[in-house]
């Protein structure tokens, strides 16, 4: 695997999985995998579960990590070529990425959209430009429109806790923020169950919420939240701004929060959230802390996901 920014990059999803659960029974079981290799994680924005799970899964494969925050430790990036650089950007990331190329074998790199230029955003720019440039192996850890390590998380935390000879229902539903979110998470999400073909998928959202349908072809839209909800076995919560007319917030409504009276519809549905979570805005406490809840179970596995991956980029590795 050279690569790994979405599903696409996936030789296998129940392949990562199963690797994933192998790693989680025995994490050390490829200590040496990674021995004398050493990965860069560079950060255009912040990062809690994503740093140091990535950082605990490579060390756990053997390889040494540097983290570096961009912008804050270093020189402004500009990543327009052909540009006259006479702002306050200071090194391009054409001069930059070659140099990374040259100190690392993996570099893991965590960009943010500006929900502003839909086009730019939607086009990886500049996630991409460290693929076209490093020459090394490029690790997503979030872009602007994806957040494949947490997807894989997901997925292998629902393999996990479903246990019945039959397809799980699993919802996706919109839920009020405080600010603009991007649709990363939520494409993503759309785009690993699809792909993974195993469940009855259900995404629910007030009208104007509608995300990219290449990512969500195959699932079934439902605007009325308590109908979607009926026999879930797992439950996502995740906010994101409008897609269609980029980046806004039209409505708050806090009737979309998810509560424990709207759960008595589910099949004790399992709850998710990828963190970090606004209490009582986007769920409620009694939620949160019932013991459907497995966001923290979730975010113990980005550990085991990660470790998935970089095994496999590191086998690709001469």
């Amino acid at each position: 695997m050279k690569k790994f920014l979405s599903v696409e990059d996936a030789p296998s999803i129940s392949t990562l999985v199963e690797r994933a659960l192998t790693y989680k029974a025995d994490p050390y079981k490829d200590k040496t995998l990674g021995h004398n290799k050493t990965m860069g994680m560079l950060f255009l924005n912040p990062s809690m579960r994503t740093r140091i799970s990535t950082q605990l899964a490579a060390k756990q494969l053997g390889m040494e990590v540097i983290v570096f925050n961009v912008g804050q430790e270093g020189w402004a990036l500009e990543f327009e070529e052909e540009v006259i650089m006479s702002g306050t950007t200071v090194e391009n990331v054409k001069d930059a990425a070659p140099v990374l190329g040259k100190y690392f074998d993996i570099l893991g790199v965590r960009t943010f959209p500006t929900l502003k230029d839909k086009v730019e955003d939607y086009s990886e720019f500049y996630i991409q430009q460290f693929v076209k440039y490093s020459g090394i192996p490029v690790v997503s850890l979030e872009s602007a429109t994806l957040h494949p390590l947490q997807s894989l998380t997901d997925v292998i935390t629902i393999t996990e806790t479903f246990k019945e000879k039959r397809k799980p229902k699993i919802v996706l539903t919109w839920a009020p923020h405080v600010k603009a979110l991007p649709q990363c998470v939520a494409n993503s999400f759309a785009q690993w169950i699809n792909a993974w073909g195993k469940a009855d998928f259900v995404i629910t959202h007030p009208e104007d919420y509608e995300l990219d349908s290449k990512f969500t072809n195959g699932a079934q839209i439902i605007h009325d939240q308590k109908e979607a909800l009926k026999g879930a076995d797992f439950v996502y919560v995740k906010n994101w701004s409008t897609y269609t007319d980029y980046g806004k917030i039209y409505s708050n409504d806090p009737s979309w929060m998810l509560t424990q009276k709207k759960m008595e519809v589910t099949n004790q549905a399992k709850v998710m959230h990828c963190l970090p979570v606004r209490r009582n805005v986007e769920l409620s406490d009694e939620v949160l802390d019932n013991p459907n809840s497995l966001v923290t179970h979730q975010a113990g596995n980005r550990v085991w996901a990660a470790q998935a991956v970089l095994s496999e980029v590191l086998k690709s590795i001469k």
